[in-house]
């Protein structure tokens, strides 16, 4: 099957043959009723009406996509209209030129649109039909550049094909970088989905198990804690979950919630009752929301914080505040993933930003924002 490039090349050839053959027929009728003398006027009226009629035809044909199957009666009618020198004897007035004219541009743009094999047969029928009619009605004896100007058309036809060749060469190679330019983009994007999945794993891993597991570590929650298990239990569900199947979209007041009711604080929430997004646009900005909660939890040295949501399905912010100890968000360790990853990565990778804003002893309060790509 021909490529994009290739398969408009095949049109182009088409219909560039039809306004080839159209454009030629005006001054070959012209120069067959200029040269005809009075007495063969009429009948090279006629002939040249036919070989106007059955061009137009032709060429309406062609462009409609049925060059293949008319070529053999296309070559067939011009040696036809070309045998007509016996009966207006067209040679003694050395008046055969349009008709030389109407074959060599045949025999040129049948190299166009068809196959290599058809081509060549249907150029050599006319153009070496032509010739023989010509010999035949002793064109040679009255003026031998009647035949040797005819026999042009056969090394016209060969250039043309090379030619035709060279073109439908270049076509295929731009149909098959072209191609290895989509798989190659797939491939980029098959990786960088990969990629994504991955840090998304890492960066669920760092919010849920190992931050848990980290503040037992470090002493700042007790093994026994009541709460402890329950938390370690929805931290292996949600990651099970990451590889599950997803819904189109989520409602984002209701995630919050839910991830609200987790946090072991005492958090102020003010927020529409309900606002749906395209999921992963809401469960970014949930886990980048929890993720500011849990470092509230671990560092703030406060138990309470205020969430507050704005805006609507065209463009939000989220912003989550507390008045614990703060830090120098400037003088956070690029190994640490908490803000890097968890926060900024994730608004950035659904096209939004995070804002974090923090002085010591005045607490610190992160600005979530995000706006629909055609809002």
């Amino acid at each position: 099957m021909a490529g994009e490039a290739a398969g408009l090349l095949v049109r182009f050839g088409r219909r560039y043959a039809a306004a080839v053959r159209l454009a030629t027929l005006v001054p070959s009728c012209a120069i067959a009723l200029f040269r005809a003398p009075d007495e063969q006027l009429a009948g090279t009226v006629v002939v040249a009406g036919l070989a106007a009629l059955w061009t137009c035809g032709f060429a309406w044909w062609l462009r409609a996509g049925r060059g293949n199957v008319l070529v053999a009666v296309d070559v067939a009618v011009l040696l036809g209209l070309f045998g007509t020198i016996f009966l207006i004897d067209l040679v003694e007035a050395r008046n055969t030129g349009w008709l030389r004219l109407l074959v060599t541009f045949a025999c040129v743009t049948y190299q166009w649109y068809a196959s290599l094999v058809v081509g060549a047969m249907a150029a050599i029928a006319a153009g070496g039909g032509a010739v023989a009619l010509l010999l035949a009605a002793g064109a040679w004896e009255v003026d031998a550049s009647l035949v040797t100007g005819t026999v042009w058309a056969l090394p016209a036809a060969a250039l043309s094909r090379a030619a035709w060749i060279l073109v439908w060469r270049a076509a295929k190679r731009a149909d098959l970088m072209a191609a290895e330019a989509l798989r190659a983009r797939g491939e980029a994007e098959v990786a960088a989905a990969v990629r994504a999945e991955e840090r998304e794993q890492v960066n669920s891993l760092h919010d849920t198990a190992a931050t848990t597991l980290l503040m037992v570590g470090l002493g700042q929650v007790r093994s026994d804690a009541g709460w402890l298990a329950p938390q370690a239990r929805r931290d292996l569900d949600k990651l099970r979950a990451g590889g599950g199947r997803t819904p189109e979209e989520a409602d984002l007041v209701g995630l919050l919630r839910a991830d609200l009711a987790v946090t072991h604080l005492s958090v102020d929430f003010d927020g529409p009752e309900r606002l749906r997004l395209p999921f992963g646009v809401a469960r970014a900005i949930t886990d980048a929301a929890g993720e500011a909660l849990a470092n509230v939890r671990r560092h703030a040295g406060t138990t309470r914080a205020a969430v507050r949501l704005s805006g609507d399905a065209g463009a939000l912010r989220v912003e989550v505040a507390d008045r614990g100890r703060g830090f120098s968000p400037d003088g956070v360790p690029e190994t640490r993933r908490g803000v890097r990853e968890s926060i900024r990565g994730r608004m950035e990778r659904v096209g939004g930003t995070a804002t974090i804003t923090s002085v010591a002893g005045e607490g610190t309060r992160v600005r979530l924002e995000w706006r629909a790509a055609d809002g």
